[in-house]
C-alpha cells in the first residue's frame, strides 16, 4: 500500500485530502481487496444510472392507485414532497461517506466504520440489510414490469381474465433477460444506461404532454382544480389524518428511496470522491422535477375515480392513460413508453444488488464466498453473484405464484430494510462526532452535518414504525403489512449466521477501518481541516 504523501507546501494536510486523483486506489484497497473491476463508466453514465436506477416518476405512478387510498391526489402530492425533503437530508449523508470512502460495499463498510468498536456487528447487518432491500428491490421492479405487459394484452382482450402464473412467466421472462445483460454485457453498460437516461427523459416528457393535452381533445375534459390539489380522501379506515399522511408518504419513499445505488459502484469509474456525490445530487433534481410534474398532469388527466380503483389489470396505470387518451391503442403507447425506462431500472436494480452481494462474499460474510467473492475475468464482473440474484429473484416469483401476500410482504420490506441500513451509518457517526471518518472532498460543515443528519435519523427512527403498520383498517390476514415480519425474521436469520461465521472465516473491513483511524491520527497530527462542500 502506497504511503500518504504530505504537501509541505500546504500546511502539511495531506495531499490526498484535497485532491481527489491521489489516493483514490489506496481508500478502496483499504479494504484490503485489491482492485478488480475496470473503470468503465464515466460521469454521465454513473449519473444516467443513478437516475435509471431511481426512476422516480415511473416508480410512483406504478404505485399512484395505491397512494390515493392516502388522501387522494393531494395526499400524494404534498407526501411525496414531504418524503423527498427527508430523502435529500439522507442522500447528503450518503454522498459524504461516499466522497470520503469511495467502496462499492457502500453502507456496509461506513457503518463498519462509524461505529466504532461495535462497527464489525453494525456493518454486517447494515450490508445484509441493504442486500436483501435490493434483491426484493429487483423483484418489485421485474413484478411491475410484468404486469404492465399482461396489462398490455389485457387492453385489447376485454373477456380475458389474468391468473397469476400468467405474470409469472412474463416476470421469469424479464427478470432473466435483465439478469443476463448485467452478466454478459458488463462493458455495454454505460451506453445501456445513458439510454435508460434517454427513455426517462422522453418518456416523461411524452407522457406529460400526451396527458395535458389529450383531455380536451377527447371531449372528457380535465380534472378540477380542486381534486388535484386540495379535496383530501381519506379511504383507508384510519381515523387520523395526520397518520394516514405520514403512512402514505411509503408510496413516496418507494419512489425516491434509492440514494446509495451509484455507491455500489466506486469502484467502476474514475475519481469517485468527486463524481458519486455529483450524480447522487443528479440524481434526485431530475427524479423529483419529473416525478412532480408527471403526478400533476396524470392527476389532471383523470375523469373517473371509481374505475381506477376497479380496473380489471394488474397494472391500474392502464385505466388511468386510457381515461387520459380516451384510446385503448393511446394507453398501449404510453405503457411502452413506461415499460422501457422501468425496464432499464430493471437492470440497473440488477447491478446494485450484484455488487453489494458480491461485496459481503469477498469479505466472507455469505454462504460459498469464494463463490460469490469472485469476479470472473472474461467478463469483468461480479459474474456469479449477479447469477445468484437471479436464482433468488425466481424463487421470489415461485412464491408469488403461491401467495401474492406472501411476495408482497417480501418486496413491501424493502424501504424499511434500506432505511434500516442507513440509520446504521448515519447515526453512529452522529453519535461519535464523525471522529472516525477522514472527510473527502464533499463535506458537510459541522452545523449543517448535524441539522441534516440529526433530522434524517429522527424521521428514520420514527417512519420505520410508521411503515410498519397496517395500510387500512380492519385488516385481515390478506391485507396485513407483513414487514416488520419480514425484517425481524431475516435479521435473526442473518444473526445466527453472524454466530456462525464471526470466528470461522469472517474478515469484514477490518484493514479499512485501521487504515481511517491511521489517516484521521495523521490528520490529527498535522492539523489538517475539514474539507468542507464549499471547496469542491
Amino acid at each position: 500500500m502506497a504511503k500518504e504523501k504530505v504537501d509541505q507546501n500546504d500546511g502539511g494536510s495531506p495531499s490526498s485530502f484535497a485532491d481527489d486523483n491521489v489516493g483514490v486506489e489506496e481508500l478502496i484497497n483499504a479494504s484490503g481487496h485489491k482492485q478488480e473491476l475496470n473503470r468503465n463508466f464515466s460521469l454521465l453514465s454513473i449519473c444516467s444510472i443513478g437516475i435509471t436506477t431511481g426512476n422516480v416518476w415511473a416508480a410512483l405512478g406504478g404505485s399512484i392507485v395505491i397512494a390515493l387510498y392516502n388522501g387522494g391526489a393531494p395526499g400524494v402530492i404534498y407526501e411525496f414532497i414531504a418524503v423527498s425533503v427527508f430523502y435529500w437530508m439522507i442522500a447528503a449523508c450518503i454522498a459524504e461517506l461516499a466522497s470520503a470512502i469511495p467502496s462499492s460495499a457502500g453502507v456496509y463498510h461506513w457503518a463498519s466504520i462509524t461505529g466504532g468498536k461495535y462497527g464489525r456487528l453494525i456493518g454486517y447487518f447494515a450490508g445484509w440489510w441493504n442486500f436483501f432491500a435490493w434483491i426484493f428491490g429487483t423483484a418489485s421492479m421485474s413484478s411491475i414490469l410484468a404486469n404492465q405487459v399482461v396489462s398490455m394484452y389485457g387492453l385489447f382482450h376485454p373477456t380475458y381474465a389474468y391468473e397469476r402464473w400468467h405474470i409469472f412467466i412474463a416476470y421469469l421472462i424479464i427478470t432473466w433477460i435483465a439478469c443476463f445483460i448485467v452478466m454478459f454485457a458488463n462493458r455495454a453498460l454505460p451506453t445501456l444506461t445513458n439510454l435508460g437516461l434517454f427513455l426517462i427523459l422522453v418518456g416523461v416528457f411524452i407522457t406529460i404532454m400526451v396527458c395535458a393535452i389529450m383531455p380536451s381533445q377527447t371531449g372528457k375534459g380535465h380534472a378540477t382544480t380542486d381534486f388535484v390539489w386540495t379535496e383530501w380522501q381519506n379511504q383507508t379506515g384510519w381515523t387520523s389524518d395526520g397518520f394516514v399522511f405520514c403512512a402514505g408518504m411509503l408510496n413516496g419513499a418507494y419512489a425516491v428511496g434509492t440514494p446509495d445505488c451509484v455507491s455500489h459502484l466506486a469502484e467502476e469509474l474514475p475519481k469517485p470522491r468527486v463524481n458519486i456525490p455529483k450524480a447522487i445530487l443528479a440524481q434526485y433534481i431530475v427524479g423529483f422535477i419529473t416525478a412532480l410534474l408527471y403526478v400533476i398532469t396524470i392527476f389532471y388527466s383523470v375523469n373517473d375515480l371509481d374505475s381506477l380503483f376497479d380496473n380489471p389489470w394488474p397494472f391500474p396505470l392502464a385505466e388511468l392513460y386510457r381515461q387520459a387518451t380516451n384510446s385503448r391503442g393511446g394507453s398501449l403507447g404510453l405503457l411502452i413508453v413506461i415499460f422501457l425506462p422501468t425496464f432499464c431500472t430493471n437492470i440497473g436494480c440488477y447491478i446494485t444488488s450484484g455488487r453489494m452481494f458480491w461485496t459481503l462474499g469477498r469479505d466472507k460474510a455469505t454462504p460459498l464466498p469464494g463463490w460469490i467473492g469472485h469476479i470472473n475475468k472474461r467478463f469483468e464482473n461480479p459474474f456469479n453473484a449477479t447469477l445468484a440474484c437471479g436464482f433468488i429473484n425466481t424463487a421470489l416469483g415461485c412464491i408469488y405464484v403461491g401467495s401474492t401476500t406472501a411476495f408482497s410482504a417480501f418486496v413491501g420490506s424493502f424501504i424499511v430494510l434500506t432505511t434500516l441500513s442507513y440509520l446504521a451509518f448515519i447515526l453512529p457517526n452522529i453519535l461519535t462526532r464523525r471522529r472516525h471518518v477522514v472527510p473527502g472532498p464533499f463535506s458537510m460543515p459541522d452545523p449543517i452535518f448535524y441539522a441534516v443528519a440529526s433530522t434524517a435519523s429522527a424521521y428514520m427512527c420514527a417512519f420505520i414504525v410508521i411503515y410498519c403498520f397496517p395500510y387500512a383498517v380492519p385488516f385481515d390476514a390478506q391485507s396485513m403489512n407483513y414487514s416488520c415480519l419480514i425484517v425481524g425474521g431475516l435479521s435473526i436469520f442473518v444473526g445466527a449466521w453472524w454466530f456462525v461465521i464471526r470466528n470461522g472465516g469472517y474478515e469484514g473491513p477490518g484493514k479499512m477501518i485501521e487504515e481511517a483511524e491511521r489517516r484521521m491520527s495523521a490528520a490529527e497530527a498535522v492539523g489538517a481541516p475539514r474539507i468542507s462542500a464549499e471547496k469542491m
